[in-house]
Parts: structure tokens; C-alpha cells; sequence
């Protein structure tokens, strides 16, 4: 199992051969778009790659309809008779035409796609695209191949959802934006806590560094979750935006 961060949400796995995209987000500014202009957010850290580079991907795994983790922009150009896409319960609409097709996953259903098998579990969030808008699902993905298995949590305030999930070489989890918003988003203290208790080998830690959406200083949450983990260091993936590491169940990483 190979596994890159692009920045904010955004991640890429391969299982063997199968590739997989979750929550990709490379646009310089996230947002409403009006006209040809995105009115919102601007990046801090450079995306790695073009969107581009991930055209063809298997699958593309969509955990909320929020602007910075369902980038419309991105996925326009992603667009790819090759790649098919998983979203949340009505979350199909705000997909862009041009993939193989695009496949609703209500929490507690499994799909079995290219030698995986994928499990949506509901975190605590929520998933509106606009303030009026609170009918969209909203998801974390497990998911289990031959060459390693996954969780990506999306975003969530602390819950015992992934509790003893179990047999996880890596969990996924976002530690920022949590001040003032800790009822939506957990602390670093908070994922690491539910790190472990989820039984996962490696923890990656997402959703930072990328984008101000919220008061703590953007170095903030890697330093406290660093410090949680000062007795297991090594159980944290530290590898910067665009770097890709390899987890293999014989020898560990």
C-alpha cells in the first residue's frame, strides 16, 4: 500500500493496482464559484501536482459536499471514462458529468469495487453544501484490499464510530480546525485518542497546513499531535504534502 497527502483532505492510495482518490482538492481557491471566478479561500501550501496527474484514477471517494473537500473545479478535471466515484447519500447531483458513473453510499453499506471492499461509517459532522442545504449525507470510508487496509474518517468532532474497527494498517484523520469549531472538528488530542482506539498501525494526520479555516496557527495542530504521540512517534506519518509512503504488512513501513 502506497499512500500520498496532497494537501488539506486530499489523499491518494494504491492497493496493488488499484488507485484511488479521496476528497481531491488542487484548486488555488475554494469557494462559490460566480462567472469564472471562485469567491472563498486561497491556498497556503501549493498543491503537489495537477489535477492533471490524477486523471484516470480507479475511484474517486467523496466524504462531504463541503467546498473543501468536494471540489467542483477539480473534478471537472478529473472527469474520466476510466475513474468511477463514490459520494454520500445525495450527494450524486453535484458531480460533474464524465465519469464512469458515480454511486451513492448510505452509512453501514459496503461496496466491492477493483479487489476492495469499501464501508461507509457516519462520523460527526455534517454535510450541506449551502447554509439552507442540510439533506446531504455525509461519510468515512473504510476500506479493506489483499495489500493493506484503510480508514479515512473525512471530517469529525470526537465519537465512537471507529472504535475497535480493528486490523487497520492506517487511519486517516483530520486534526485542524477545531477553534472554535470543536463540535464539528476534533482536536489533536481528540484524534489521537480515537486513533487508537481504533487499532490502526499508522496514523495519518490531514487537514492542515492547507487552508485557514479557523483561529489555531496553521503549525498548531501537528505540534500538539506530536506531543500526544511522544511515546509512539514512529505510529505517525510525518512526510510532507506530495511525498508518498509505502506501508508494507511484512517489513512495516
Amino acid at each position: 500500500m502506497a499512500v500520498c497527502w496532497l494537501g488539506h483532505g486530499s489523499v491518494v492510495v494504491t492497493l496493488g493496482q488499484l488507485t484511488i482518490a479521496v476528497d481531491p482538492v488542487l484548486s488555488d481557491r475554494i469557494g462559490v464559484r460566480i462567472g469564472r471566478r471562485t469567491i472563498g479561500l486561497s491556498r497556503r501550501t501549493e498543491a503537489p501536482i495537477s489535477p492533471e496527474a490524477l486523471k484516470g484514477v480507479d475511484l474517486i471517494l467523496i466524504t462531504h459536499a463541503h467546498f473543501d473537500h468536494l471540489d467542483r473545479p477539480t473534478l471537472m478535471k478529473l472527469a474520466d471514462s476510466r475513474t468511477a466515484v463514490v459520494v454520500p447519500p445525495r450527494c450524486a447531483n453535484l458531480i460533474p458529468g464524465g465519469f464512469a458513473r458515480v454511486h451513492e453510499l448510505p452509512s453501514g453499506s459496503t461496496i466491492d469495487f477493483g479487489g476492495a471492499t469499501i464501508r461507509a461509517h457516519t462520523p460527526r459532522h455534517w454535510g450541506s453544501r449551502a447554509w439552507l442545504d442540510r439533506r446531504r449525507g455525509f461519510c468515512a470510508y473504510e476500506i479493506r484490499h489483499d495489500e493493506g487496509s484503510v480508514l479515512f474518517t473525512g471530517d469529525t468532532a470526537e465519537t465512537n464510530t471507529f472504535n475497535g474497527i480493528g486490523d487497520l494498517d492506517l487511519a486517516v484523520f483530520g486534526i485542524g480546525a477545531y477553534e472554535p469549531w470543536e463540535h464539528m472538528h476534533a482536536t489533536p488530542e481528540q484524534v489521537w485518542r480515537m486513533f487508537t482506539q481504533t487499532g490502526a498501525q499508522y496514523l495519518l494526520p490531514v487537514h492542515h497546513s492547507t487552508f485557514e479555516l479557523s483561529d489555531e496557527p496553521m503549525d498548531e495542530p501537528m505540534r500538539r499531535l506530536l506531543t500526544c504521540a511522544s511515546d509512539h512517534p514512529e505510529r505517525v506519518i510525518q512526510e510532507s504534502v506530495g511525498e508518498v509512503v509505502v506501508i508494507d504488512r511484512a517489513s512495516e513501513r
